[in-house]
């Protein structure tokens, strides 16, 4: 598609363009520190790592930083800039408390966490850098004559089931003498048992084990609610299950559980743990605080780095149920138990941190070239969160996966969350796709779903997928109808045709009942709620209704992979007519844009339902109307972004990403790539990554921690 350039950018919109800037910054793509785990070389000043300057954030400065979020229970970030002086936390703010410090020839530092110790705060680590890649976040220390790499690596592993679906997150420690002496170094770490209950009232008990297998031995250190309440929340985490807090051993290992007030003290003064677990259990998580603590002895530190590395993981069985059926987690479909998972995770470190950093250079140069650095650095920042919404069980031994609604309803595998998060999985692992979509169609299929339009999700609150039978739900007939199409396509679009053949001849007539009732409603939708529905119920919605026919066409690619050559050209003759019509009736009186809806003249909207015609490669929507759309956003522009409507001056950044990948080409799509950015690198709104904030203000409007950030790989999922 090939753009007029600038045309209709009034004087005030050409004056916030962030995203048109060119800059030194904006250049060159950002190449950060090294992503195999192998700490920075080179030397500088104050023993910083080459290049880097004080307290810089490459290539984006997180709100907040992903640390370990690898499901919807194992969801831990720093929300601050520095990780000393500030508390990790669970998605929802609620305390998960990690301690890091390094004990340098006798002297205590510290790097992570707020801890008092005997009413003193330590002297802290000077911070020298955050780099932030797609899988991991690694932070670069000085003091004391030594540099500290510190790494939070959560794996996502496309395309292999097994390691994808274990729920275990890594923290690598490397340290080197920077000012050509030799250092005596010890490095303890610890978590607090509040990253077992929502309620620091719960009691847990604890335990203790040496782990051998996989040709490695580990120290475990795991705790319990001792009363679990298997398949229910407590401040959106599970209230079952158990925290595993594992260490590779090495020479100079030490372990200890105790109340925080002991334990930390001990090793500030003896620079070592006792190997001993507090006989008070079980007990209140608040009550008098037990730790879970390792120290490494690395002894005297030179110029090679010394390495330690530690796990954390919440594993629970079961995972889900699934209409009052427990399903169990897919790791468990590959381990008898998590110690022999454990084991296999620590004994995959090296070959994980290879395969992850190959998959972090693949989405930063793909990514720069289909978007430029700035989009490269909100992909960077969005594919943990999108993963991390998910996990994997196994269903009659067949694998599934199921979603997280995380930050708003909490539903199970709601369509039009799964729907925006769509494009991290198309690009990164469509097959991945295709199992979120399995329990979706099966519960429409089998599950006792009364109605002839699709479901809005599975469960109202996870992990319950207790479906509706009872047909009371969200209701959202045109949307989720549409948007399983339109991911049924895309999964169908980006798999071998032998896959691509059973899955639409096995699913034809639930897909063909819901292209059926699109045909009947789509082209001018009634009152209906669709996925924007904090902005209301509407009717003659010229978005949902582009949706609609786009998921037309979508059919008409799903019966042609099913054989089905005759329904392939109805269905696709069906939304060429009705686009045409659709142009007709959303054309606003004064020429210059589309309308919010039929029947309201002088309105407009973000129409980011043009991505999906772009991504199936439909054609279905004019070039023309897609010219004047983007010309008309840049008159609408504000300081970090295009509102999603008239109404308010609030967005989403999801959908900004999706009109980005729709318009490529256009400068509308760089300025909203810049205008993202911005936001989420100076928005004083300190959460995981929301995907609604206000493009005046620079703060969250609403949402946090979402997988639909998946959406940020909209230009990558067009990149093939």
């Amino acid at each position: 598609m090939r753009w007029s350039g600038l045309a209709g950018i009034g004087v005030a919109g050409a004056a916030l363009l962030p995203g048109l800037a060119t800059s030194a910054a904006a250049a060159e793509p950002a190449t950060g520190t090294a992503l195999t785990g192998t700490g920075p070389t080179g030397s500088a000043p104050d023993g910083a790592p080459s290049g880097a300057l004080p307290g810089s954030f490459d290539p984006i400065r997180p709100p907040a930083v992903p640390l370990a979020v690898r499901s919807p229970y194992l969801s831990t970030w720093t929300t601050a800039d520095n990780t000393t002086g500030t508390w990790s936390s669970f998605w929802t703010g609620r305390t998960t408390a990690m301690t890091g410090i390094a004990r340098i020839d006798g002297v205590p530092f510290l790097f992570l966490g707020a801890p008092d110790i005997n009413g003193t705060v330590l002297r802290g680590m000077a911070q020298r850098s955050l780099t932030v890649t797609a899988t991991r976040s690694q932070y670069v220390f000085v003091g004391g004559g030594v540099e500290l790499t510190v790494t939070f690596l959560s794996p996502v592993e496309p395309g292999d089931l097994r390691r994808q679906s274990m729920p275990l997150s890594y923290v690598t420690a490397e340290v080197r003498s920077t000012d050509g002496a030799t250092h005596d170094v010890g490095l303890y770490v610890d978590i607090s048992g509040e990253w077992a209950s929502g309620d620091s009232g719960t009691q847990i008990r604890w335990n203790q084990e040496q782990v051998n297998g996989s040709g490695t031995s580990l120290t475990s250190l795991s705790y319990t609610p001792d009363t679990p309440a298997v398949l229910s929340e407590n401040g959106d985490m599970a209230s079952w299950g158990t925290v595993v807090w594992s260490a590779t051993s090495r020479p100079g290992l030490t372990w200890q559980i105790g109340a925080d007030t002991v334990v930390r003290p001990a090793v500030v003064a003896n620079g070592k743990l006792a190997n001993t677990s507090d006989s008070d259990q079980p007990r209140a998580i608040g009550d008098n605080w037990p730790v879970f603590a390792f120290h490494f002895d690395l002894g005297q530190v030179g110029r090679t780095a010394q390495t330690a590395v530690v796990s954390v993981g919440h594993v629970r069985e079961p995972a889900v149920s699934y209409l009052g059926t427990p399903l169990p987690p897919l790791w468990r479909s590959y381990w008898n138990d998590w110690e022999s998972m454990v084991a296999f995770f620590h004994g995959d470190v090296e070959g994980a941190q290879n395969r992850t950093a190959a998959l972090d250079r693949k989405i930063q140069q793909e990514a720069t070239v289909a978007g430029g650095p700035q989009y490269a650095a909100l992909c960077a920042l969005a594919l943990r969160q999108a993963f991390g919404g998910t996990e994997l069980v196994s269903r009659n031994g067949e694998p599934w996966a199921f979603l997280k609604e995380i930050s708003s309803d909490g539903n199970v595998s709601t369509i039009d969350v799964t729907y925006p998060a769509m494009p991290a999985f198309v690009y990164t692992d469509p097959a991945y796709l295709g199992l979120l979509l399995a329990p979706m169609l099966e519960y429409a299929e089998h599950g006792g779903w009364p109605k002839t339009f699709a479901e809005h999700d599975l469960g109202s609150s996870y992990p319950n997928a207790n479906g509706h039978n009872d047909g009371n739900e969200e209701d959202m007939p045109v949307e989720e109808s549409a948007n399983m199409l339109i991911m049924s396509a895309a999964y169908l679009s980006r798999t071998d045709a032998a896959t691509a053949r059973s899955f639409a001849t096995g699913h034809y007539a639930i897909l063909k009942q819901w292209a059926d009732y699109l045909t009947a409603n789509a082209l001018d939708p009634g009152n209906q709620n669709q996925t924007d529905d904090f902005t209301g119920w509407i009717a003659h919605s010229a978005n949902l209704a582009l949706k609609g026919i786009i998921a037309i066409g979508a059919m008409s690619q799903i019966a042609t992979a099913a054989g089905n050559t005759g329904d392939a050209t109805t269905y696709l003759a069906t939304a060429k007519n009705y686009i045409s019509q659709w142009v007709t009736k959303a054309q606003d009186t004064g020429g210059a844009h589309l309308k919010l809806a039929y029947d309201q003249p002088g309105t407009w909207s973000l129409k980011y339902n043009g991505y999906p015609d772009a991504l199936l490669g439909l054609g279905l929507v004019p070039q023309a109307v897609a010219q004047e759309e983007a010309d008309w956003y840049l008159t609408q522009v504000n300081q970090y972004g295009v509102p999603l409507d008239l109404r308010h001056s609030y967005t989403k950044g999801d959908w900004e990403m999706w009109t980005a990948a729709w318009l490529k080409g256009h400068p509308v799509s760089d300025y909203l790539v810049g205008a993202l950015y911005d936001f989420v690198n100076t928005s004083p709104s300190r959460v995981p990554f929301t995907d609604w904030y206000d493009t005046v203000t620079d703060r969250q409007n609403g949402f946090q921690a979402r997988p639909v950030v998946g959406g940020m790989f909209a230009l990558l999922s067009l990149h093939r």
